[in-house]
């Protein structure tokens, strides 16, 4: 499928007819969402009440105290990026941790998570990979965000926009690329109108997964139908399913020798390409309910209902000696299911002639249950046989796996988890300069864990109040200035919360503190430019007692901070741009958990740039071109092993046919670079792809 289909798509550029071409079309490309208007006229702010933004509430970006950044769907398109976990590559002050190669997950301002993830405002938090088949925009929300979003979120939190069927709209569209390395994807976005407040969407997915690493290969499948209907001219129901499936090889990466990843062995794969598997099956459905009572007083409230099945095995490399490689390996089985209750009320006021108020409260309940198994690989070759040990094996170039078995279930454990919120905020305009955001959120946090293996039970309550306020000073409609505060925790549980011990049953959850002063500006109807300084400080990390080793306390700190700038809408009528860079430190401040004290946080790059552009020369041809940089980091908190600095640059061709079809060819790492993006700890460091191409065409019927 490589060449031919290559050769085939190339043809159809190359021989598109006249007639088409006159049309001479060129789509609009929207990296400064419609709906974020950066005025200052509050009547044009978030027209879409979804839950996605940073407040809740109608309210433009420019007025947000904190650090925002997004991608649209327009930019995904233009960076054929279908992957939640590659478009964040794109977003400066995120670095990548590996995932075990079989989840999303990510650092935040030197936070790392694998559960600060969010559809719509709506808590996604078992670990899988997510595709963007069905979404309009990807948004990272940066700094303790726990009144928006509850637990966890410490560095930030990442919420995915999804898309909602068109009342009166009828449309079909689609997508169909493939790459150098055979990984192909085809996609279709349908909106049928069934009537004048009736209509219904489906967006599918089927993908192919390669690279250059050696055995990788999988598939994704989505699936994801949504209704909109108008009860009434003030009421609108939105219901949504998705089922996503997911199967691929769980590529663990390789090891590293000395202080830095293993040199030479980028394509080889240190597993078994038939044991090492990951599949996920997601079922997602949501209904929300949204009603205008007119007069400034608005009403949402959703249920969600998610159900995780997900399964992983690999063999893994465990250290190398330059010669030899040692190897371990499990198989790891985990289910979930939540339930989510949302609702909120908004109410906005003038009160006078100089001051207007947004009045937010909301409630949140959820249940949530959990079940995780594991077996452990016993490696069965007698020792001493060539002089190895069982689980050792010479380095080369594809490895002998040394025979092995799965010893019977080493730990299954399950948890039942049971959360009430209730939150408010008051966002205050004094006059034309002056606005004051302040609120609170109590969470209850009730977790239940039992060792069904014959070990303890346990279980907490914790009861927490998180705050938020933020100054805002606005010279003018287009400039604001602002400071802000905010707070959020994590139980000690950890963020998946399958086991709880009895120690950390004895602790309060972890502390996350948030001091951020900024400033936004639109120097132009379509152009907004962020700036911010910030500090997050974590606190009642589990750390030794010092005045006795013996004992375990809430005494860990470590702090991040930094600055960050970014720019992103059309700057001008043939250049469309997403830019940003990062400054980020960040340090263990005394002896715990994590490390000893002065040791850098773990893969915390000092500098990150991203700048993706993208260039119309006429109505039918344009070019993009991207750029991403990191400074390097260390792997784990050891500070042993690092990850060198790299640049990686992209780019890209657009011709468009009509307004219903074009084509584009995307080439990622255009100089062939060698680097190496993201670990999973010391001895699992991902390698990051060479030079190769993807060329795709869309169309509309």
């Amino acid at each position: 499928m490589k060449a031919s289909t290559l050769a085939l798509l190339a043809a159809g550029t190359a021989l598109a007819t006249p007639a088409f071409a006159a049309e001479e079309v060129q789509p609009d490309r929207d990296y400064l969402p419609a709906d974020i208007v950066v005025s200052g006229d509050r009547d044009e702010g978030y027209a879409n009440e979804d839950g996605s933004s940073a407040t809740k509430t109608p309210t433009p970006l420019i007025d947000v105290p904190q650090a925002v950044s997004f991608i649209t769907e327009d930019q995904l398109e233009d960076q054929a990026i279908r992957q939640l976990n590659d478009a964040l590559r794109y977003v400066p002050g995120i670095s990548m941790e590996s995932g075990e190669g079989h989840r999303d997950e990510v650092f935040i301002r030197g936070q790392e998570s694998t559960a600060d993830f969010y559809i719509d405002g709506l808590r996604d938090d078992a670990q899988y990979y997510r595709s963007l088949y069905n979404i309009e925009r990807v948004e990272v929300l940066k700094g303790a965000n726990a009144l928006i979003f509850g637990r966890g979120a410490g560095g930030g939190a990442i919420n995915r926009v999804a898309k909602r069927a068109k009342l009166g709209e009828n449309f079909i569209s689609g997508e169909a690329s493939v790459d150098t390395f055979s990984a192909f994807d085809v996609t279709a976005d349908v909106n049928q109108a069934l009537s004048a407040g009736v209509a219904l969407r489906l967006n599918a997915a089927y993908e192919e997964f390669d690279n250059d690493r050696d055995f990788y290969e999988g598939r994704f499948i989505g699936f994801s139908p949504t209704l909109t209907a108008a009860l009434g001219p003030d009421t609108t129901l939105v219901a949504s399913y998705t089922y996503d499936d997911d199967s691929r090889v769980t590529d663990r990466g390789l090891p590293s020798l000395g202080t830095g990843p293993l040199q030479g062995y980028d394509s080889t794969f240190f597993g078994d390409s038939d044991f090492n598997r990951a599949e996920a099956q997601v079922h997602i459905g949501r209904v929300r309910l949204e009603h205008d009572f007119n007069g400034g007083l608005t009403t949402n409230a959703t249920v969600q209902f998610a159900d995780y099945d997900k399964v992983y095995a690999n063999i893994v490399p465990s250290s190398t000696d330059g010669t030899t490689v040692f190897l371990s390996g499990y198989e790891d089985a985990q289910q979930r299911t939540n339930w989510i209750g949302q609702a909120n009320l908004v109410w906005e006021a003038e009160m006078g002639s100089d001051i207007a108020s947004t009045l937010l409260f909301g409630v949140e309940a959820s249940k949530q249950d959990s079940a995780n198994q594991r077996s452990t690989v016993g490696f069965t070759r007698a020792p001493g046989v060539d002089g190895l040990a069982p689980n050792q094996t010479p380095l080369a170039d594809v490895l002998f796996i040394p025979p092995f078995q799965l010893n019977p279930v080493s730990r299954s454990r399950q948890s039942d988890l049971e959360t009430l919120s209730v939150y408010v905020q008051e966002q205050l305009e004094i006059g034309d300069h002056i606005e004051l955001v302040g609120g609170l959120r109590w969470d209850r946090f009730d977790l239940k864990t039992e060792d069904l293996l014959g070990g303890p039970a346990a279980d907490r309550i914790d009861e927490k109040f998180s705050p938020r306020i933020g100054l805002i000073v606005k010279p003018t409609p287009d400039l604001s200035l602002y400071a802000s505060y905010s707070e959020s925790f994590l139980p000690q549980a950890g963020d998946q919360f399958f086991i709880l011990s009895q120690g950390d049953a004895q602790f309060d959850p972890e502390k996350f503190t948030n001091y951020e002063i900024g400033a936004k500006w639109a120097p132009l109807d379509k152009v907004l430019v962020n700036a911010a300084i910030f500090r997050l400080e974590r606190t009642n990390i589990q750390a030794p007692s010092p005045t006795d080793p013996t004992l375990t306390v809430l005494a860990g700190k470590s702090r991040a901070e930094g600055f960050e700038i970014s720019a992103v809408g059309e700057i001008a009528d043939f250049w469309k741009a997403n830019l940003g860079y990062t400054y980020l430190d960040g340090e263990l401040l005394n002896e715990s958990a994590f490390g000893d004290a002065g040791q850098r946080l773990q893969q915390l790059p000092k500098h990150s740039i991203s700048a993706w552009n993208r260039f119309d020369v006429n109505e039918q041809l344009g070019f993009g071109l991207g750029v991403i940089q990191q400074s390097e980091q260390y792997a784990s908190f050891s500070n042993t092993v690092v990850l060198p600095s790299y640049w990686r640059v992209d780019a890209a061709a657009y011709y468009t046919v009509s307004d219903r079809l074009s084509f584009q060819l995307n080439v990622e790492n255009l100089f062939d670079e060698d680097y190496y993006p993201s670990a999973h700890g010391n001895n699992n460091i991902q390698p990051g792809d060479p030079l190769s191409a993807r060329i795709g065409v869309r169309f509309e019927i």
